[in-house]
């Protein structure tokens, strides 16, 4: 079963009732309203299916861990959600049916240990490495194209690329498919993996390589894209912009539309390698994917973008945050030289990158009676430019003195999912209205004074996802005021 990433729903008032019940019982007296609006903290957030992607591999192993040392997780880059490891299939199985696995769980480790998580691409073609399909695939029998970069196939070229439809290399690639599944199929700490077996760096292209002619693209791509949906269910998949062409602007084409409908998410690689006005091709194609799927923007090598004056003043990349509603962002070069030369900028993009939830406004009677209904109303934003795609449900937490939790209260009701994106400073808001009963047969409930935390997160009030607000107690629900509980006479 595939990881639900759409969700089915509209906001309406919501009403959370002891015992399920979905009618509104007697509220308890009147009594004063405890009424808390919230600043955002302006913090970077860490959340699911969403933030910054520090790359450490990009293709050539050395590019861009292999200056950090094996305890530097570079905690000081605001944001940073996801690693990325992409390298060629070769270094993975260097002989048929024995795997290299360390390559990869060295340094997802390292960051895993900090709550992050990890994202895949194994290629097939690279230009500065003669086989990055293993050679061994070739002696199999598997045919292909030697070529030489940027000039095409070349008998003494010095690369090869597999015939991406060729049965031999099909079958030896879904072998590998299942290996790699068998370790990383659903695995939490995958954020996800690119369907990237097909062209130059996994990018969807042999413009500079094989030259495959196009009509035979749309059954290549989507051959290798069932490939990996066939033993990835779960997990979040996406595949390059590239495969309907790295310059060729569109809003719909047939070949993103068949992506689409296996659940195969959008990533545009690379933006701002070309300076202005010819900085990104596929903002308009993303607008498709955005309302279902997480957009994954990947910009051109920092140096080489600036070497080619197409970066600027970094301004470009908040555009490309906007135009593309992205929730994944690269950090395509050495992570510490591109924080320090960019801070301004990865702060801005911090505000709006994925998505933010905000509440902007809750109330909450000052004193409840044990056993009796109460109503809590609270109002909502999103923040960022992307919905909350893993959805999740607010609760109230009362704690006392201690520590302790005396009560959880879960409004299940009401998916921020749900929530609309809007331009900076105008996202719209919601409100919710749901009704609690705290103590209602058990836990056994003293009264006295109480401290409420808010949370986001599943339905049995397990916190999930970061908000942009102080005192957090560490599990990510934020102390807001205080309430008092009185015994039931």
């Amino acid at each position: 079963m595939r990881i639900p990433w759409r969700f089915v729903g509209c906001l309406t008032v919501a009403w959370a009732v002891g015992f399920g019940s979905t009618e509104a019982s007697e509220p308890s007296e009147s009594t004063d309203v405890v009424t808390v609006q919230p600043s955002d903290t302006g913090a970077a957030l860490v959340n699911p299916a969403m933030g910054w992607v520090l790359y450490f591999y990009s293709n050539v192993p050395s590019n861009y861990g292999s200056k950090l040392d094996p305890c530097d997780t570079v905690d000081d880059y605001p944001g940073v959600s996801t690693v990325y490891l992409r390298i060629p299939w070769a270094f993975l199985e260097p002989q048929e049916g024995r795997f290299n696995w360390s390559l990869l769980d060295t340094p997802a480790q390292r960051w895993i240990a900090k709550g992050k998580q990890i994202a895949l691409r194994i290629t097939c073609s690279e230009n500065w490495t003669r086989f990055a399909t293993p050679e061994w695939v070739r002696q199999a029998g598997a045919k292909g194209t030697f070529y030489s970069f940027g000039s095409g196939p070349a008998e003494d070229g010095g690369a090869w690329d597999p015939d991406y439809l060729d049965p031999v290399f099909l079958a030896k690639l879904d072998a590998f498919l299942a290996a790699l599944a068998a370790r990383y199929e659903g695995n939490p700490n995958v954020a996800f993996i690119d369907v990237g077996t097909y062209g130059l760096w996994g990018e969807g292209h042999t413009f500079m390589s094989s030259q495959v002619p196009e009509e035979r693209v749309p059954e290549i791509v989507i051959r290798h894209a069932d490939l990996h949906r066939k033993h990835f269910t779960k997990t979040l998949l996406c595949i390059s912009d590239d495969i309907v062409g790295h310059d060729r602007p569109g809003t719909r084409f047939d070949l993103t539309d068949a992506m689409l409908a296996r659940d195969v998410g959008f990533r545009d690689d690379s933006i701002m390698v070309q300076p202005p006005p010819r900085s990104w091709y596929h903002a308009e194609l993303a607008q498709s994917y955005w309302p279902r799927l997480p957009v994954i923007l990947e910009h051109e090598h920092f140096g080489s973008s600036k070497k080619r004056d197409a970066w600027g003043d970094g301004s470009l990349l908040v555009k490309a945050v906007e135009d593309h509603h992205a929730s994944y962002l690269s950090i395509h070069w050495w992570p510490r030289e591109f924080l320090q030369a960019n801070r301004a900028i990865i702060d801005r993009i911090n505000l709006r990158l994925g998505y933010r939830l905000q509440v902007r406004r809750i109330a909450w009677p000052e004193v409840v009676t044990i056993g009796k209904p109460f109503v809590v109303s609270a109002e909502w934003a999103n923040a960022g430019v992307a919905p909350c795609y893993p959805g999740g449900h607010m609760a109230l937490t009362l704690k006392d003195n201690q520590g302790g939790i005396v009560s959880v209260l879960v409004n299940d009701q009401f998916n921020m999912r749900d929530l609309e994106v809007g331009s900076p400073g105008q996202a719209p808001t919601k409100q919710t209205n749901a009704e609690f009963i705290i103590g209602q047969i058990a836990p056994v409930t003293k009264p006295g004074d109480y401290q409420v935390f808010i949370s986001v997160g599943l339905k049995d009030g397990t916190p999930r996802i970061a908000l942009p607000l102080p005192d957090d107690d560490g599990q990510h629900r934020y102390k807001l005021g205080s309430i008092t509980l009185r015994e039931n006479k």
